[in-house]
């Protein structure tokens, strides 16, 4: 921002005196003692026409200077996204008399009050103005469920760590409503009181509630329980098929087998299936938020991609959870925190949930090996920003982005850590088992690494050089130097398929996560050629950058409106494509950009580009070794059969 030299000259003759800041209260250090007292927090979740929730908590508190926070840095965000802006209506009070609070005109999510002598509690009252529709942000209220996160219905005491503040939070629900989290509690009519929690705790266990509802137990006769909550718009979507219950069973046991023992004490997945309630996948430590399509169970072979959300959450159970990166650890939710080792939070779990599904059932070999062939081919052909921004340097994104829409992903990098990670631990995997003879791959690693001892209460932290011990402890390699090449320099090795035993080929052939998206999203996906993606209404959705499309001139928001002189279709543009192949004449595409029409040639001979892997003469398919149930043959191992 400029100023002119009027106004320049106005602030130097005294009238800084005015815009001066308000002299801040420095926010206590974070200490390692309990808060004294159980802070009582009850939410009213009954206005569901208005998607309000109403917040009453009652607030121990010692005379003098306080300070109040909305928590902001929330674990599985990886970033300060915690909706302060949805607080309304704050009232406090003490004693019964109204009590002034100002917030901190820096740290917005900070609230400083005076408290009177001889006053042991504070009080507050306010509303959490939850989206009432997606333009506003995430809808977590239907007519028929809600999804209530904790902390976006509190206030803490600034200077304490998380694991020491305790709650005694209820939830009022609208009536006949069924409720489902990781928190015990006790229901009385259509309020639930929750056993006391600290609020590390309290924030780890959102809850789900609604009209429809089914709970399905996942590990029968077993310890620690393990349940699939569901709730739906309408009734008929709970209708589980004996084979899909079967699957969903399998996904535990194969977990199990992978990763070791759990940690948790009983897990809960928390699951949506609706396309009103807003779209979510995040874990915690005991149970997981996932939002999947209605027909999730009734229409099972549709939207085949979305099946392994479910696996990349649990998985998070133990990596992310657990056993986390060191600077993925704050006291409590307003110290930032750091996101470099993201790459192996999540990662790590990307390449596992997608492994998980394979194992289990919920993808089937061929579908996983198509999921990480269109990975590779994103970064060989639609991510040219590789070439100046490393692999390790996406972990700043959600800070940097909160996953905004940006105008040229390919140049300018997102969170790539999920899926070009993905294909770093398919090289990890693969080159153990090279190393060992087959005899060893990353579950090795994984059951030694998410089993370490808990350091910070029921966390455990880890640093890069405790991933190169774990890896070296399996078998003896260069880990550092490894991972450090394919993290930390532009222009990474991408050789993760090729250590597997794959090669990367493209052909004319459909793949078959790309034609899942296809229909699940309604695009046309046309990115591994000609370059660009058309979106929902003929707009396109992206652009690759140094594509064909891009060099004609194409851009994001651009419409489609004729292909070679006919109405815009998805089918007509891929038969635009192949016959461009033969005749050599470009692709004439009519488009308007705003209230701007234009004819663009594109002289494009590719053809339709769909990315698969194939074997490497001579070279062993690790790939699918790697894909095979490891569950029954653990089962086997321990019963002596063969």
């Amino acid at each position: 921002m400029s100023l002119t030299s009027t106004r320049r000259a106005r602030l130097a003759c005294g009238v800084l005196a005015v815009v001066a800041p308000l002299a801040l209260a420095a926010l206590p250090p974070v200490g390692t003692e309990a808060y004294p007292g159980t802070i009582r927090l009850e939410v009213d979740a009954r206005d569901t026409p208005h998607s309000l929730l109403r917040v009453h908590e009652v607030i121990p508190v010692r005379p003098g200077a306080v300070t109040l926070l909305y928590p902001q840095w929330l674990p599985g965000n990886h970033a300060p996204r915690g909706p302060i802006d949805q607080l309304a209506g704050l009232m406090l009070q003490a004693g019964g008399k109204p009590l002034a609070w100002k917030r901190d005109p820096v740290d917005v999510f900070a609230f400083h009050v005076d408290v009177p002598a001889g006053t042991n509690e504070v009080v507050a009252d306010f509303q959490v103005a939850t989206p009432v529709n997606s333009n506003a942000g995430r809808v977590v209220f239907t007519p028929a469920m809600l999804n209530l996160q904790w902390n976006v219905a509190l206030l803490y005491p600034a200077g304490y760590a998380a694991g020491q503040v305790q709650f005694a939070a209820s939830a009022h629900l609208p009536e006949g409503w069924k409720v489902s989290g990781a928190l015990p509690g006790k229901a009385d009519g259509d309020l639930v009181r929750y056993d006391t929690a600290s609020l590390e705790a309290l924030v780890d266990s959102p809850l789900f509630a609604g009209r429809y509802t089914s709970t399905i137990d996942l590990a029968p006769g077993a310890t620690p329980a393990v349940r699939l909550d569901v709730y739906a718009e309408e009734a008929g979507d709970l209708a589980i098929t004996p084979e899909e219950l079967g699957i969903h069973r399998s996904l535990v046991r194969e977990a199990y087998a992978a990763l070791g023992p759990p940690h948790y004490d009983h897990y809960d997945f928390l699951v949506a299936l609706s396309e009103q309630l807003g779209g979510i996948g995040l874990e915690h430590h005991r149970s997981s938020e996932n939002a999947l399509p209605p027909g999730y169970f009734t229409s099972w072979d549709e939207a085949i991609g979305r099946r392994d959300l479910l696996a990349h959450e649990y998985t998070h159970s133990w990596n992310g959870k657990f056993r986390r990166p060191a600077d993925l650890w704050t006291p409590n939710y307003n110290v930032p925190m750091q996101d470099s080792l993201l790459w192996v939070y999540e990662g790590m779990t990307e390449y596992y949930g997608l492994v998980l599904a394979a194992r289990s059932g919920l993808w089937t070999p061929e579908f996983t090996r198509e999921t990480l062939a269109d990975y590779a081919a994103l970064y060989t052909a639609k991510r040219p920003g590789r070439s100046w921004r490393p692999l390790g340097d996406t972990t700043n994104q959600p800070v940097m982005n909160a996953r905004r829409p940006l105008s040229w992903v390919g140049w300018q990098r997102s969170e790539d850590y999920y899926t070009e990670s993905a294909l770093l631990w398919l090289g990890v995997d693969a080159r153990l088992r090279e190393l060992t003879g087959g005899a060893r791959g990353l579950d090795a690693f994984a059951a030694s690494f998410l089993g370490a001892p808990a350091d910070h209460g029921p966390v455990s932290t880890y640093r890069f050089d405790d991933v190169v011990q774990a890896l070296e402890k399996v078998a003896h390699d260069d880990w550092k130097g490894f991972l450090e090449a394919r993290v930390l320099a532009a222009n990474a090795p991408l050789d993760g398929p090729a250590l597997a035993g794959l090669k990367l080929v493209f052909d004319e052939k459909p793949n078959l996560m790309v034609r899942d998206a296809e229909r699940e999203r309604k695009t046309v996906d046309l990115g591994f050629g000609l370059g660009l993606v058309v979106g929902k209404d003929a707009v396109l959705a992206e652009v690759v950058w140094g594509s064909p499309a891009y060099d004609a001139g194409l851009a994001n928001g651009t419409t489609l409106v004729a292909v070679n002189g006919r109405a815009y279709s998805g089918e007509l543009l891929k038969d635009a494509v192949t016959q461009a192949k033969d005749a050599g004449t470009p692709i004439e595409l009519l488009v308007r950009n705003q209230d701007r029409f234009r004819t663009v040639k594109i002289d494009y001979r590719g053809g339709l580009h769909y990315p698969h892997f194939v074997p490497v003469d001579g070279k062993a398919d690790r790939l699918g070794e790697i894909l095979k149930p490891r569950a029954a043959q653990a089962a086997d191992k321990g019963s002596g059969r063969k």
